[in-house]
């Protein structure tokens, strides 16, 4: 399988709210979200528990834990990112 793009969404005011979030988090959790980013990256569609997960309606999430605590970044598949590419952040 290809290569998946990560792109983020980016506000009018060049914030990326994912980011921001992420980085708001103990530097661990951070660690374990972008090994999950990175494999999404790598794996695609192919992602599965216990790193990712599909909730329903084409909504997924990379999972996370530490010390008793859960971490969702919720993420779905979309073709068309190059309609708005000033909204959108890619990741690497």
């Amino acid at each position: 399988m290809p290569p998946t793009q990560v792109v983020f969404y980016q506000d009018d005011d060049g914030s990326v709210p994912a980011i921001d979030w992420l980085l708001a988090l103990p530097a661990k959790v951070q660690d374990k979200l972008f090994v999950r980013i990175e494999r999404l990256q790598s794996m695609g569609y192919e992602l599965r528990r216990p790193e990712a997960d599909f909730l329903r309606d084409g909504i997924y999430e990379l999972r996370v834990r530490h010390k008793r605590m859960n971490y969702r970044l919720l993420y779905f598949f979309h073709d068309d990112v190059a309609r708005n590419p000033e909204r959108h952040t890619h990741f690497r």
